[in-house]
């Protein structure tokens, strides 16, 4: 079960997150040897809308890209709303993309890909009502359990965790994409 030893995750996420789509992915890659860090704007730590708590390891203003081998953004209106206003956290991710990277989004936590402006010729999917949003920032919207594209692993809900952490724990094996650019 150790075949992501040596891979750095980083989860982005702040106050508001959904609970289960923090914990249940990060369980999905430390379990499969990977280091998970929980980066946030603040330092401290957050509390999800179910009232999990987690420790901040760094913050958005002190990450750089290139120290790590994915990304995940966990859902939540308020958490993913807020991270989209943070310059850190939205250069954060237009650079993972840049160095072609795995992402993995789920729920609302695509919302902040519009503000990176990495979704041009993009296949995704996410919490419905973010449907709009996605199409114009290019991407095509699909509703499926999960969807992969080049690297991008995104899904809906909480329901569809496990498809989710299966594709997200085989992306980040296979490493970088070509395609996954920003």
């Amino acid at each position: 079960m150790g075949h992501l030893t040596g891979k750095k995750v980083a989860f982005v996420a702040t106050d508001g997150f959904e609970d289960s789509e923090l914990t249940s992915p990060w369980e999905a890659v430390t379990s499969h040897g990977a280091e998970a860090v929980l980066i946030a704007p603040k330092g401290g730590t957050i509390a999800g809308k179910k009232g999990h708590e987690a420790t901040v390891d760094k913050t958005t203003s002190e990450v750089n890209a290139g120290d790590y081998d994915a990304l995940v953004l966990p859902g939540g209106t308020s958490n993913a709303d807020h991270l989209r206003m943070d310059e850190d956290a939205v250069s954060f991710t237009r650079e993972i993309f840049a160095q072609h990277k795995p992402v993995g989004v789920i729920c609302h936590g695509a919302w902040i890909l519009t503000d990176a402006d990495v979704l041009q010729g993009r296949t995704i999917t996410s919490y419905p009502s973010l449907r709009t949003d996605l199409r114009n920032a290019g991407a095509t919207w699909v509703d499926e359990e999960v969807v992969v594209d080049a690297g991008l692993v995104s899904s809906r809900t909480p329901d569809d965790l496990p498809a989710f952490n299966d594709k997200l724990v085989e992306e980040i094996e296979e490493g970088k994409h070509a395609e996954q650019t920003a």
